[in-house]
């Protein structure tokens, strides 16, 4: 008599992550170094502080739109992989793929490896040795036939610094998603409370007459009044100030180890994103009360919130927002690290990434290849210096991921009516539908803007470039 072999019991994720926790990665994620330096930018572009406000307030209400809707699909599919599983199901796997192929090449990688450096850089206000300068003989200057300006290729301090912060949470990641959580709602309850705290201390003892005769009188809407005219222009401003509220859908990603994905995952995003649009908003409000505005629009290096606290300490300002800009970047980072890897291991599953991605460690239940691989390709975007300008490329896909992802809400609701929903879209069709119709407008902006226009259209080629990764990768499982 022959014994059947007995199958090898497959691991599966641990849900750990309670709803505080599932909420902690969603501010935790969004929060980063956006918030103290894309203001200057914005302000530089709209010429008001009237303007620059509407835009914060404009990102906030789109966002929220898309966290509401998002909770549908979030509770239909509460499995490891967020947006890559709603475009999979409601659009085509083709589509689905495209998501992660653009998430892995640039959106999630890029974004951990800008948030590294800004890491580093602050980290430098109190270590000087860290320099941004390429060493001698380590590195070269690319010149590219594309307006997107010099690229060092090469090995600073401060990239060394920052590929060292990658690793060592890459590392703690790979250890075990109880940990992992518990230092994400620990530093996101810091550095929410350090916001807080800088938005009080503004609108408090650093009061200025002068700033607030100047921005908040009759040069308020100066420049920039709200007209028909100047919308375009806040299109395109807006992509700083999305970018700083970004990544409020990777707790999604993470979906297969949350205690109960149904309900926290649509709460999660709803109540993060709720506090981050006050928190941005009203930071900038203390912004506009300390500072002129073109103390704003030309702060050096852009570092809005160093320049507010310096305004009202001197010089220890600058340590103690280095220090806070620091903990943001770091918590910020140990978020997307941890959810970035569930999108690429859902990918694995479906033999369309590495296929041992899609094990998970046997001991600590974490997707562990897919975490180190996502940490070698953003140790490399560290090293070539390009994770700025790669980050622009694709703004316009990003935005356009979410228009085709919130369509989906409305063919599922066609094609599959069946499945079981346990959180609806509030205001369907209308609110899913202004939302598809806000980014849809915002996307078609980026790509008529001339300051935009390269940028959209380059992330659009980068995102093509997939189609035929895609077709190679079934032909080589098949």
């Amino acid at each position: 008599m022959t014994a059947t072999p007995v199958q090898p019991q497959r691991v599966e994720f641990v849900r750990a992550i309670s709803r505080l926790d599932a909420t902690a990665l969603v501010v935790g994620s969004m929060i980063g170094s956006g918030i103290f330096i894309v203001s200057a930018d914005i302000l530089r572009q709209v010429h008001s502080p009237g303007v620059l406000l509407f835009v914060w307030v404009l990102s906030g209400v789109v966002t929220l739109l898309g966290a509401l809707s998002y909770g549908e699909l979030a509770a239909m599919y509460p499995k490891a992989g967020g947006n890559y599983i709603y475009l999979r199901e409601a659009i085509s796997p083709l589509f689905g793929y495209l998501y992660g192929w653009t998430l892995f090449v640039v959106i999630q990688t890029g974004t951990i490896a800008a948030v590294a450096v800004a890491f580093a850089r602050f980290t430098s206000v109190l270590w000087p040795g860290l320099s941004p300068d390429v060493l001698p003989g380590l590195g070269t200057t690319l010149h590219l036939p594309l307006p997107i300006g010099d690229i060092a290729v090469g090995i600073s301090p401060q990239r060394i610094f920052a590929i060292g912060s990658i690793v060592l949470l890459t590392w703690i990641n790979v250890r075990g998603v109880r940990t992992a959580a518990f230092i994400q709602t620990t530093l996101t309850a810091i550095k929410t409370a350090s916001l807080a705290a800088l938005i009080l201390l503004g609108i408090t003892i650093g009061r200025n007459a002068a700033a607030i005769a100047a921005n908040w009188g009759a040069n308020f809407w100066a420049g920039g009044a709200l007209t028909l005219s100047v919308l375009p222009v806040v299109g395109a401003a807006m992509v700083g100030s999305l970018f700083s509220m970004d990544a409020w859908n990777n707790v999604g990603f993470a979906s297969g180890e949350l205690k109960n994905p149904e309900k926290d995952v649509p709460f999660a995003m709803g109540a993060g994103v709720l506090i981050v649009t006050t928190l941005y908003v009203l930071a900038n409000v203390s912004y506009l009360v300390v500072l002129p505005q073109d103390a704003i629009a030309h702060a050096p290096q852009d570092r809005v919130g160093t320049a507010a606290l310096q305004a009202m300490f001197g010089a220890p300002g600058l340590y103690i927002m280095a220090i806070a800009i620091m903990i943001s970047t770091f918590g910020c980072n140990n978020g997307l690290i941890l959810s970035g890897a569930r999108v690429y291991y859902a990918m694995a599953t479906d033999n369309l990434f590495f296929k041992s991605a899609a094990n998970l460690h046997p001991t600590y239940k974490t997707p562990a290849l897919a975490l180190i691989v996502q940490a070698i390709w953003t140790c490399v975007l560290c090293l070539s210096g390009t994770y700025g300008q790669l980050l622009n490329f694709v703004i316009f896909a990003a935005v356009v991921f979410y228009t085709v992802t919130a369509v989906g809400i409305f063919r599922l609701r066609q094609k599959r009516p069946d499945i079981p929903r346990p959180v609806k879209a509030p205001g369907y069709p209308f609110l899913p539908a202004l939302y598809v119709v806000l980014t849809g407008l915002i996307a078609v902006d980026l790509l008529v803007q001339d300051s935009t226009r390269t940028y959209a259209f380059l992330g659009l080629i980068l995102v093509l470039l997939g189609v035929p990764v895609y077709f190679a990768w079934r032909r080589m499982a098949a």
